[in-house]
């Protein structure tokens, strides 16, 4: 399991290709050679950029779930709406496909953040607002989920 670290401020072209943060490139370079999972995030409008190992941890979860109960085969068939498998170019780009660049709303001003083990692409101005949003009382937030000692995390 990867604990990448870094976020980058970035522009996508009209054609919607991202040049690769070298930063990302030296954390995965291992994995390069694989390619990634571009997925719809459940909870934001962002995409996740999975590097396949983790990719396939992930899905080892997922391919556990009962297909023939309805809520499983509902949730796989949206979790998995829109994947997309993607590599980097011989220019280190990665090409966001215009149905996921809708769907994010990404504009040319752009931010690749890390979520432990997956990069988050963001529209800049979304990524904002979602890191300062005021409803979030941040101190609580990580009362609630950090702050209990059966996490036993220091």
């Amino acid at each position: 399991m990867y604990n990448l670290i870094g976020t980058y401020e970035c522009k996508i072209d009209n054609k919607g290709r991202i040049m690769f943060p070298s930063s990302f490139k030296k954390q995965l370079e291992k994995e390069l050679s694989k390619g990634f999972i571009l997925k719809r995030s459940v909870f934001q409008k962002c995409l996740e950029l999975f590097p396949i190992n983790e990719w396939d941890e992930t899905m080892l979860g997922v391919n556990k779930l009962n297909r023939f109960t309805k809520k499983n085969n509902d949730f796989i068939r949206r979790y998995t709406a829109g994947l997309k498998h993607i590599e980097l170019d011989n220019a280190g780009r990665i090409l966001i496909p215009k149905d996921l660049i809708n769907f994010s709303h990404l504009k040319k001003n752009i931010v690749m953040s890390t979520a432990l083990n997956i990069i988050e692409i963001w529209d800049k101005e979304m990524y904002e607002n979602a890191i300062n949003d005021s409803n979030v009382d941040f101190a609580k937030l990580t009362e609630e989920v950090m702050g209990n000692d059966d996490n036993n995390v220091s």
